[in-house]
């Protein structure tokens, strides 16, 4: 794996191995055991593919009991676990280990109760985001988050990143409309937190639970908020000269009082990409195009319609279309659900970044960007979620070519300090999990990370569960403050750790 070093595997666990998988096929009869190479293959990265891992075994439990005796074994024998949703994490999150047990949790696919006085929807962790709003839709309901990978990816794996998507800049990410889970700790205890009332007592474990990236607990069960559709959705499409004018314009929409109920951005590749790929109707002669919705009262979405359609002529748009049907309204959102895809059609690879910056430093950062990309002398597409300033750089790099993978990870790594500079964060969405881990450092002192392994600590004092994720330190719960990893490199390189 590409400069990416994890835990060393265990010898002890490995010298077991035929003995831990007979032991899962008690715990999980049936067929929810997969131990040959070829079976476990399909498992052996998540949607960051550039990180590749055979796991020792994998597990796909159907019930809690199954899940709680699980980890108390694994608990008890000093086994290593790494839970899985549907795969679909950009980061390295469900990246397997070598001497791991992989917990995949997409047998628990059941949605358990629709509670329209509530408002509220329980499911299991293994049901899809998208799975949410068809569930309720026929009723005018939805679920509010909406990743581009809403179609594949489950509610426990939003739990674990706190996904987004292009509505969270008014409705919120995962973490503002998840109401209560029910999870199992490393030592196979059961507990529940939250409910569908709308706060807890106590701490905030909810807010803990919610993007700790499979650190801390799995997941059983996942209450969620949905909301009624709106009166009202029209969207406007609107294409500037340059990405300088376009992220002008997404700062003076928010400025100016404007919540819109998604704002989405795309620069000249990814838009060229996307047309391409959808034929959405897009514009080709424009650097940069933002798709602006406006949700509610008709009254009220008229009235905002003018007001962005101002606001965008004021800051250079050469073009404004306004959807005037529902259809059309799904066409203008269709190009940048595929952006991703569309991509991969102009590269043999691409690296997926994702990182948050303050909306008034678009217009530096895109310009930024484009000087990092003539000196790697790699291509980026961006696409983002332009309200929040939460970026989604496309790095295109063919990896059959020696050396560009390397590149482009120091090209991406390049962006996330760029972002943290302007006063953003390594992350919006995505999570930490191996891409991000190293860069750590950049963001947070000493202090900050002791402070945030203490919390792992207390959940899981043995460190098994998704050991080498998020923290860059090279240590365990009892050695805080010692052996740490700064820019990828640790002194005594040679000295057993974990």
């Amino acid at each position: 794996m590409s400069g990416i070093s994890m835990p060393k595997p265990e010898a002890a666990t490995l010298a077991r191995r035929a003995e831990i998988v007979a032991d899962m096929r008690i715990i999980v009869p049936g067929e929810g055991v997969v131990d040959t190479v070829n079976e476990m293959r399909a498992f052996e990265s998540d949607g960051l593919t550039a990180y590749r891992q055979l796991p020792m075994v994998v597990v796909l439990p159907e019930t809690v009991a199954q899940v709680s005796r699980l980890l108390k074994y694994c608990n008890e024998r000093n086994i290593r676990v790494v839970p899985r949703g549907s795969g679909t994490s950009l980061s390295g999150g469900a990246l397997p280990l070598e001497d791991a047990v992989l917990l995949v949790m997409s047998r628990f696919n059941r949605i358990l109760e629709i509670d329209y006085p509530n408002r509220t929807v329980t499911a299991q962790p293994g049901v899809t985001n998208l799975g949410i709003t068809t569930a309720v839709e026929q009723d005018g309901f939805y679920y509010a988050p909406d990743p581009s990978s809403q179609i594949a990816c489950s509610i426990g794996g939003n739990v674990a990143e706190n996904s987004g998507g292009v509505h969270c800049l008014k409705y919120g990410l995962t973490a503002n409309n998840v109401l209560g889970i029910e999870m199992v700790l490393m030592n196979g205890a059961v507990v529940r937190l939250g409910g569908k009332h709308l706060d807890a007592e106590g701490y905030d474990l909810l807010g803990v639970m919610t993007g700790s990236e499979g650190l801390l607990g799995v997941v059983t069960e996942v209450t969620v908020r949905i909301l009624q559709k709106p009166e009202t959705a029209r969207a406007l499409l609107i294409g500037f000269p340059t990405s300088e004018e376009g992220g002008q314009c997404v700062a003076d929409i928010i400025g100016a009082g404007i919540i819109p109920g998604g704002m989405e951005m795309m620069d000249g590749p990814a838009i060229r990409a996307a047309e391409d790929f959808v034929q959405a109707g897009y514009p080709l002669d424009v650097e940069a195009l933002l798709i602006v919705e406006l949700d509610g009262p008709a009254v009220e979405v008229d009235h905002l319609i003018g007001l962005v359609e101002a606001i965008a002529n004021r800051n250079g748009a050469t073009t404004c279309r306004i959807s005037q049907s529902e259809q059309e309204r799904l066409t203008f959102w269709a190009g940048r659900k595929a952006a991703f895809p569309a991509v991969g059609r102009i590269s043999p690879d691409y690296y997926c970044m994702d990182g948050t910056i303050p909306r008034k430093e678009l217009p530096r950062v895109l310009a930024g960007m484009r000087e990092l990309s003539e000196r790697y002398g790699l291509g980026v597409a961006n696409v983002f979620h332009a309200g929040d300033g939460n970026l989604h750089p496309l790095i295109l790099y063919d990896a059959n070519k020696p050396g560009e993978l390397e590149k482009a990870e120091a090209f991406g790594a390049d962006i996330l300090r760029l972002c943290v500079k302007v006063g953003g964060v390594l992350t919006g969405e995505h999570g930490v999990g191996v891409e991000k881990r190293d860069l750590m450092p950049e963001m947070f002192n000493d202090i900050d990370l002791d402070q945030q392994m203490r919390v792992k600590c207390a959940f899981d004092p043995n460190h098994l569960l998704n050991p080498g994720k998020v923290f860059p330190q090279l240590r365990r719960c009892a050695e805080l403050g010692r052996m740490h990893v700064h820019r990828g490199h640790v002194a005594f390189p040679d000295i057993p750790r974990f």
